[in-house]
C-alpha cells in the first residue's frame, strides 16, 4: 500500500484498491482504514467527496440542503443527455428528484408499499419462496451442486415485483437482464456501451408498460398499476402518462436489483460464518435479525451520491455549492463508532441501524418488502436445508456501486 509517510496511508491508494478485483472481493479494509485517517476525503480524479462514517453519511442523507443529482443536473453535466432514454429516464425519476416534485411523485406511489399492502404480500412472498426452493432441491437432489442466484437469489424478487405490479409470471424472466442493464446507470463511471444497454433496457421496458397500462385500463386488477392508473385517471393529472410508465419501470428494477443482491449476500455471509448459519438453523425466529445483521455486514448498495444546495459544513470540512458528495454506506455501517466490533458478523447484535436503504427523504420506498423477503427466504432456507454448504468460489457482478452475485453455486448436502 501506498503511504505518504511514514505511518501516514495515501487515501487515494486506498480509495482506488477497492476498485480492483481483490478489492471488490473485500473492499472492507481500505474503506475501513479511510474513515480511520481521512473520513471527509476529496478525490479530484472523481470531482467527489467521499464520506465513511455513519454520523456523517445519516447527516447528509438526512438533510434537505443535500441534493439528489436530477435533471436539472444531468443537462449541466450531461450535454446529450436528450439522445439518451435511459438519461431522461434516470434524472427524473422518483429516485432521481427534489423538492415538491419528489414528494408528489413519492406520494401518489407510496400507497403502493403501504404497511397494509406489504403485509398482503408476505403470503405470496412465502409461497414464492417454497416454490423456487423446490426446483434447487430438485437441481440438487443428485448430491450435485446448483446456482442458487439462478434458481432463486434472482427470481424471487422478480417474482415478487412483477407480483405487485401485475406482470404475468410467464412474461418475468425478461426483467433481470433488462434490469442490469438499466442498472449499470448507477456506476459512477459509464462507459459508452453502459449507455446503450441501458438506453435499450428503458425503451423496451416502457413499450411493454405502456402496453400492460393499456390492458389494464380495460381489464382493472387488484395490482399496482391499476391502482396508479386509477390515480392517473381520476383527478386533474397529477400523473402523467409518461410518469406512470416511468413509475413501473423504475419499481421493477429498484424492486428486485438490490433484493437480489441482498439474498445472495445473506446466505453467502451465514454460510461462511457456519456458527451463525448453524443459529438460524436451530433459531428460525432469528431470520429477520440475520436479514439486518447481513445488510450491515455487506450491503447490497455501497455508496450513493448528493449534491450541496449551498455551502455545507460536513464534519468540520466546507463542502461547496454544487459539490458532489458520496456516501459509502458500506463504510457508515461498519463504523465502529455506531456498531462495536463492526467486522464481526453476529446476527445477535443489538441496536443493528443500517444505512442501506439510504435514509430521509430518499429512503426506500420499498425497504420493508425487501426485508420481508429476506426474512422469509432465510427461515425457509435453513429448515429446508440445514447441511447447506457452498460448493465452489462465488462470481461477483463486476460493479462498484452495487454489491451482489452472479453466481452463487451451493450444495443442499454439505
Amino acid at each position: 500500500m501506498k503511504r505518504t509517510g511514514e505511518d501516514q496511508v495515501d487515501p487515494e491508494a486506498l480509495l482506488f484498491s477497492i476498485f480492483t478485483p481483490e478489492g471488490r472481493a473485500d473492499p472492507y479494509p481500505a474503506l475501513a482504514e479511510l474513515r480511520r485517517t481521512e473520513p471527509v476525503y476529496y478525490n479530484a480524479g472523481f470531482d467527489t467527496y467521499f464520506l465513511t462514517r455513519f454520523a456523517d453519511c445519516q447527516a447528509v442523507l438526512t438533510d434537505p440542503e443535500f441534493l439528489v443529482p436530477d435533471l436539472d443536473w444531468c443537462a449541466r453535466e450531461l450535454p446529450d443527455w436528450r439522445d439518451r432514454p435511459s438519461a431522461e429516464f434516470f434524472y427524473s425519476s422518483l429516485l432521481r428528484s427534489n423538492g415538491t416534485d419528489h414528494a408528489r411523485l413519492r406520494r401518489l406511489v407510496g400507497g403502493g408499499f403501504s404497511a397494509r399492502r406489504v403485509a398482503a404480500l408476505r403470503h405470496t412472498v412465502r409461497d414464492i419462496t417454497a416454490r423456487l426452493l423446490d426446483d434447487f432441491a430438485d437441481a440438487t437432489s443428485d448430491g450435485g451442486s446448483a446456482d442458487f442466484q439462478e434458481l432463486v437469489g434472482h427470481p424471487l424478487p422478480v417474482a415478487v415485483v412483477g407480483h405487485l405490479i401485475g406482470v404475468p409470471a410467464e412474461e418475468q424472466r425478461q426483467f433481470h437482464r433488462l434490469g442490469q442493464d438499466i442498472g449499470r446507470l448507477l456506476e459512477p463511471v459509464r462507459s459508452p456501451e453502459d449507455w446503450q444497454r441501458a438506453d435499450q433496457a428503458v425503451a423496451t421496458l416502457r413499450a411493454y408498460f405502456a402496453d400492460l397500462i393499456a390492458l389494464r385500463r380495460a381489464r382493472p386488477a387488484d395490482d399496482l398499476t391499476s391502482v396508479l392508473l386509477a390515480v392517473r385517471d381520476a383527478d386533474d393529472g397529477r400523473l402523467s402518462e409518461a410518469e406512470l410508465v416511468d413509475i413501473l419501470v423504475l419499481v421493477l428494477v429498484a424492486g428486485f436489483e438490490t433484493t437480489a443482491g441482498l439474498l445472495g449476500l445473506a446466505v453467502h455471509a451465514l454460510l461462511a460464518h457456519p456458527d451463525q448459519w448453524d443459529l438460524v438453523v436451530s433459531k428460525p425466529e432469528l431470520a429477520a435479525q440475520a436479514v439486518e445483521e447481513s445488510l450491515r455486514w455487506d450491503t447490497p448498495v455501497q455508496m450513493t451520491e448528493r449534491i450541496a444546495a449551498g455551502p455545507i459544513d460536513v464534519a468540520g470540512v466546507t463542502v461547496p455549492a454544487g459539490a458532489n458528495v458520496t456516501t459509502v454506506l458500506a463504510a457508515a455501517n461498519r463504523d465502529p463508532e455506531r456498531h462495536a466490533d463492526p467486522d464481526t458478523f453476529d446476527i445477535r447484535r443489538d441496536d443493528i441501524k443500517v444505512l442501506g436503504f439510504s435514509a430521509g427523504p430518499h429512503y426506500c420506498l420499498g425497504a420493508a418488502l425487501a426485508r420481508v423477503e429476506g426474512a422469509e427466504l432465510l427461515e425457509q432456507l435453513p429448515t429446508r436445508f440445514p447441511s447447506l454448504a457452498a460448493s465452489g468460489p462465488p462470481r461477483r457482478r463486476d460493479s462498484i456501486s452495487l454489491r451482489s452475485f452472479e453466481e452463487l453455486p451451493l450444495t443442499a448436502s454439505g
